[in-house]
């Protein structure tokens, strides 16, 4: 992993790089910024920099343990959970998951907390950094630099650090080992213990400029131009957020096809139909419902703002597109705020177990009327 590998973020790649050229590298960082802007992928391509200079002599071996994360000066310190075989008073780290670690960042490191808790196989577990995982790193980095350079301990959303961890952590940063550089990548640095804040330098990182994302899907993930200017506009500055749009592709185009029928029989006040409308949306899942409402608000909020003529404030696919060449006349002053409230208070309905086929069908009955408003 190197600087050539994380997506735009110019500036902060030269920012760190004349830290190094100056030497003024300090023992301990933390980079923050939004989420899905490259933090961890920052992070790591800094800590190659630094265990692998250009004037490495063993550059070429160096350069094949870093890129299969497996360089002995490198440490990684992640969030675990307590799985069914561990003993009641043992305490998870890092080395535990060190195969699920891998795999997950060998393909991206461009990775999310959900992710990783989905790799490590439990969403119901709350994921923390153990003191044992303290206890561990101590060990780790007392021991000297096999290539006589710097030793990098990357501590991954250090905010889920427990107490007792935190403070053996802070009590290394106080006093760090010869030649340590710690790097705690955070979501979250609110949640940090104020006396770890101030013995770090604060790094902040950017979102990601829409033309470098919108390079890296045409590039990295083979879409067209026109696709890759939508979505990147649409991630509003998040890689994860990109992809995020890629992924649910096949969800969203289902969405839109039940937008497209609930508006086009309202217009037809084809009551029947929507019946039936509203049976098909209550057979989906409820936090597909939820999710599939969300959507429907975000389109009227497109609609309307297609009726200003500015493509530049539009975020819409091809397809959403399309559909509101046509329809979005139909979305105005008069009934923008009555339609953006009646899918709210749906949201809300389904959140707390009202009958979906119910709320769908009153969804589909008041759109009727709110949809001719003038």
């Amino acid at each position: 992993m190197t600087f050539d590998n994380v997506i735009g973020q110019q500036e902060a790649k030269e920012r760190l790089r004349k830290l190094v050229e100056e030497n003024r590298v300090p023992h301990a960082m933390l980079f923050t910024g939004p989420r899905g802007a490259g933090k961890l992928a920052l992070a790591i391509a800094f800590a190659s920099y630094l265990l692998n200079p250009k004037d490495n002599p063993n550059y070429a071996n160096a350069k094949a343990m870093l890129d299969n994360y497996e360089h002995p000066d490198l440490h990684f310190t992640y969030p675990t959970i307590k799985l069914p075989s561990m003993s009641t008073d043992y305490k998870p780290v890092s080395d535990d998951f060190a195969h699920e670690w891998h795999s997950l960042i060998t393909k991206s490191p461009y990775i999310t907390a959900a992710q990783w808790i989905a790799e490590i196989g439990d969403d119901k577990k709350r994921a923390i950094i153990t003191a044992g995982e303290s206890e561990a790193l101590i060990h780790k980095l007392s021991i000297k630099s096999s290539q006589g350079r710097y030793k990098v301990s990357i501590i991954w959303l250090p905010e889920l650090m427990n107490l007792e961890c935190a403070n053996k952590i802070l009590k290394l940063l106080e006093e760090p080992p010869q030649g340590t550089v710690f790097l705690m990548v955070s979501e979250e640095p609110e949640k940090l213990l104020e006396t770890i804040r101030s013995r770090t330098q604060r790094f902040d990182v950017k979102r990601i400029a829409d033309e470098d994302i919108c390079k890296a899907l045409i590039e990295q993930r083979g879409l067209s131009d026109d696709d890759a200017h939508r979505i990147s506009r649409i991630a509003h500055g998040s890689w994860n957020e990109a992809l995020q749009t890629i992924d649910a592709g096949n969800e969203e185009r289902q969405f839109l096809d039940l937008f497209e029928t609930l508006m086009r029989l309202c217009y037809m006040r084809k009551v029947k139909d929507l019946k039936r409308w509203a049976e098909a949306c209550s057979a989906l899942g409820r936090d597909k419902q939820r999710r599939m409402i969300a959507y429907f608000q975000r389109q009227i909020r497109e609609n309307f703002i297609y009726n200003f003529h500015n493509p530049e404030l539009n975020y819409q696919t091809q397809q959403e597109a399309g559909f509101s060449r046509n329809f979005a006349r139909f979305i105005n002053e008069a009934n923008v705020i009555g339609i953006n409230d009646l899918f709210q208070r749906a949201y809300r309905d389904i959140g707390q177990n009202a009958n979906a086929k119910i709320v769908f069908y009153d969804i589909a009955l008041k759109m009727i009327v709110l949809l001719l408003s003038k």
